[in-house]
């Protein structure tokens, strides 16, 4: 299969790559000329077989509206537009209305799995209509991780992203635990080795999970995190998580709470966002604050 792949930053670029060990052909767009395989939009859908799949990853809001604005005018009948970045679901419902006018089927692709993804694989939340699915299910295949799971068609268009929103709301809340914890850990003086309580519970507990092996392994780089700032950013997603469940009546006590502890941390050099920001970093390539 043909594809085009627009936007190759710290996931696009793995991406990329872990798409094409598997035996497709990608065209990567990227602004960056020392990553790019072409010089412009057009020329990434002038390199493409019609039927034309292309699949857009570039930062939500402006640069993914600007980005599907272009390929409207490039793209034809009967081709299809994957958004894999970070958009909101609602801006997946506008964008499928703007490409159906014009004969342009539309999937929303929620994509977890940060700068691990190109050797672990990717887990893929999307929607869309069935046949614009399959369209793409080759590429979906080829990212997933191995066996089972991994890929779900979540349902109509923006249950792609809606679910990924959600996800990364749980995330919020699970990172804000185990920081919390450490920051106990910390403060008592009978505790004598904390990293080595954290790492005693990555076999046999009922918190051990990926997240837990990533703070292990912040703590390995920075025993105590002096290194670290205690701010962490926000990307959106628990600001939108926290939003959808006002608006449906749904309470998310701890995802909200976690939310706003981030925004407790810029004004204060906060304990707690020192692993939230050192597991951001672990997960996805974050960029942290350094003293």
């Amino acid at each position: 299969m043909q594809l085009g792949l627009i936007g190759l930053g710290k996931m696009g670029g793995n991406m990329r790559e872990r798409i094409r060990r598997t035996g497709h052909t990608v065209v990567g767009y990227d602004r960056n000329a020392d990553v790019t395989d072409v010089g412009s939009l057009a020329e990434l859908v002038q390199a493409l077989d019609a039927p034309r799949t292309v699949w857009v990853m570039v930062p939500a809001g402006k640069p993914t509206q600007s980005v599907i604005d272009e390929l409207g005018d490039l793209l034809e009948e009967g081709d299809t537009v994957v958004d894999g970045g970070n958009s909101r679901w609602t801006d997946d419902e506008k964008h499928a209305e703007e490409l159906k006018a014009k004969g342009i089927g539309f999937v929303d692709a929620g994509v977890s799995g940060g700068v691990h993804g190109l050797k672990n694989g990717y887990a893929l939340m999307v929607g869309g209509e069935t046949e614009d699915v399959a369209k793409v299910q080759p590429v979906f295949d080829a990212l997933k991780p191995e066996g089972d799971f991994g890929f779900v068609h979540a349902g109509k268009v923006g249950a792609g992203h809606f679910s990924k929103m959600v996800h990364n709301g749980i995330e919020y809340a699970m990172m804000q635990a185990y920081a919390e914890g450490w920051e106990l850990l910390e403060k008592v003086d009978s505790v004598t080795d904390v990293r080595e309580v954290f790492r005693s519970w990555q076999e046999g507990t009922v918190i051990r999970s990926w997240l837990l092996d990533l703070a292990v392994n912040a703590l390995d780089d920075d025993e105590h995190l002096d290194k670290l700032k205690g701010f962490a950013q926000d990307s959106g997603e628990g600001r939108w998580t926290v939003e959808a469940a006002i608006d449906n009546a749904v309470p998310l006590p701890a995802i909200t709470a976690s939310l706003f502890a981030r925004f407790a941390s810029r004004q204060d050099d906060s304990p707690q966002m020192k692993m939230i920001a050192a597991l951001r970093n672990q997960f996805g390539g974050h960029a942290v604050e350094s003293k």
